[in-house]
């Protein structure tokens, strides 16, 4: 009779046992609540939780990687964009995590909305493109210390794309296009100037030498006869033409 009274005892307090159990792992860690106060964080390994008693919440501690979905900004120079970010955080005291806020990993999300679209209000369209790195550093600071008494630590902030409204685009491309179009004309500027200097220093030099002038003349008409396509209009110096005139009225 005894024995038979046992064994349902026995087979209940094994079946309790098995029941307060739990395995945390490495990467995780345990948030134990008595009668609803927190009484301590389990850390990894085999802990025990007495059932009805007791309850815990299991929390990651690694690192998370967010996707904050498109956002509508206005910049400080009133040009509406469209711009998406990574976050990358990690829960750094489980105990906040699980008291301080309600689903952690959704107002951390929120919040990095929130901060992108004011982010981006601050600053023109200019600095948005041409300085990410910054642009996000300010968003992952604002977010960091947000986080703070949740235990979030932020690790960063990526900002993936930058859209533009299609009108938008198109004046940046003409804006591209018309600087192209002056660093040509400035290059071309700069090599007549150099052109022009040298011309003007290989006829000084020509001038001061006694018949090169005549020789330079020789020497093109023959480089133009090389080529029997060319047809040669032959240029007669002034001086030739003024000996030819002194003749004439003799």
């Amino acid at each position: 009779m005894a024995l038979g009274i046992l064994t349902p005892l026995t087979g209940a307090a094994i079946a309790l046992a098995l029941a307060s159990m739990k395995v945390v792992k490495e990467y995780e860690r345990g948030v134990k609540f008595t009668l609803g106060k927190y009484t301590g964080t389990m850390t990894p390994g085999l802990r025990f939780v007495v059932p009805v008693i007791q309850s815990w919440q299991r929390v990651d501690m690694r690192v998370k990687a967010v996707d904050v979905p498109d956002q509508e900004a206005m910049t400080k120079d009133n040009i509406s964009v469209r711009i998406n970010a990574v976050i990358y955080y990690k829960v750094k005291e489980a105990n906040k995590a699980i008291i301080e806020v309600e689903h952690y990993t959704y107002a951390v999300s929120q919040l990095a909305q929130t901060t992108m679209r004011n982010v981006a209000g601050e600053v023109e369209l200019d600095e948005l493109l041409s300085q990410r790195d910054k642009v996000s550093e300010k968003i992952r600071s604002i977010v960091d210390k947000a986080t703070d008494p949740w235990g979030i630590k932020v690790e960063s902030v990526d900002l993936k794309d930058i859209v533009l409204p299609e009108e938008m685009k198109r004046v940046i491309g003409k804006q591209a296009e018309a600087e192209r179009e002056k660093r040509s004309v400035i290059i071309k500027a700069e090599g007549e100037v150099i052109a022009a200097k040298n011309m003007s220093k290989a006829a000084e030099t020509l001038s001061k030498s006694s018949g090169a002038l005549h020789l330079r003349t020789l020497q093109t008409l023959n480089d133009l006869s090389s080529d029997q396509s060319n047809t040669v209009i032959f240029a007669v110096p002034l001086e030739v033409l003024r000996a030819i005139e002194k003749l004439g009225k003799d």
